[in-house]
């Protein structure tokens, strides 16, 4: 977390410099288009870059640790998703920034982890413990993997849903402030966070279907609508309409963003208050 920390901070003073480096070039036709100085925020950013690797890998370490001391993969409670899933999100970020222009969310991804860590850490922590006879099959290393995968590409592309709402709230005021001229284009934004939800969506079905097909063998039923159950179900049916509204009726942009966010959220919902307060036999949390 120490780590964690500060490459937000590093993430912060890039984005401080792109202010406080801010310039006007003034076109022929009157038009203002801010400009930056960017040594020092280019320097900066790949501190945080470097600094949010080295978090990846000892949070990764940490994770093995954890399944050393149970003798087991390191799913079996909400402070193991959590912490878990925290470093998934993390390393399909480092992962995607190999390919696309991501370093801007940085400063999103850090914090949001720390926030992740900090909560399993003081609210969610539980000691080893062997597994719940429910929990102990093949299928928990096949379902819960593909699910956190899914589950660290689908919040990447809220991520970008999010900041494609704020920035053309903004543009349609005016042009960008100078902390986000590094950030691409709405075009840019809506076109990755397609690419984002259409690459992880076929894995999130696996997962549905894996779910259902390690619930025959352990309970004797593939479906039974329990409330994990229902929501890993409405959450597809949530990105299959975006990824339906973008390839048939051709939404783009604002709709197809709010689409994305409602169905990140319905994700989020199912993580956190079914697995916390949500009854039936998906109650692995063990609070």
């Amino acid at each position: 977390m120490i780590v964690y920390t500060l490459a937000m901070v590093s993430a912060a003073l890039e984005v401080a410099m792109n202010v406080k480096g801010a310039k006007v070039l003034v076109t022929s036709s009157g038009e203002n288009i801010p400009l930056t100085d960017d040594s020092k925020s280019e320097r900066w950013g790949r501190v945080a870059i470097a600094l949010t690797s080295l978090a990846f890998a000892l949070h990764f370490a940490g994770v093995i640790a954890r399944g050393i001391s149970a003798h087991r993969v390191p799913w079996g409670n909400m402070y193991e998703f959590s912490t878990t899933g925290s470093v998934a999100v993390t390393g399909m970020f480092l992962l995607l920034l190999r390919r696309h222009s991501l370093r801007w969310l940085t400063l999103v991804v850090t914090f949001s982890v720390l926030m992740t860590l900090g909560t399993a850490i003081t609210l969610l922590y539980r000691p080893s413990a062997p597994l719940v006879p429910a929990l102990k099959s093949t299928w928990l290393v096949i379902h819960v993997s593909a699910a956190v995968i899914s589950g660290g590409v689908f919040l990447l592309a809220n991520a970008v849903a999010g900041a494609y709402l704020y920035l053309e709230r903004v543009e349609s005021r005016g042009p960008r402030p100078a902390w986000a001229l590094k950030i691409p284009s709405l075009e840019a934004l809506d076109r990755l966070c397609y690419r984002l939800v259409a690459f992880v969506f076929p894995l999130w079905t696996f997962a549905v279907i894996a779910g259902a097909i390690w619930a025959e063998s352990a309970w004797g039923r593939y479906w039974g609508w329990d409330p994990k159950e229902t929501w890993a179900f409405i959450t597809w049916v949530a990105y299959a309409a975006y990824l339906h509204a973008r390839a048939t009726a051709g939404w783009k942009g604002r709709r197809a963003a709010w689409l994305c966010l409602l169905a990140g959220s319905s994700f989020l919902f199912n993580y956190v208050y079914v697995n916390v307060w949500g009854s039936g036999k998906h109650t692995y949390s063990g609070l």
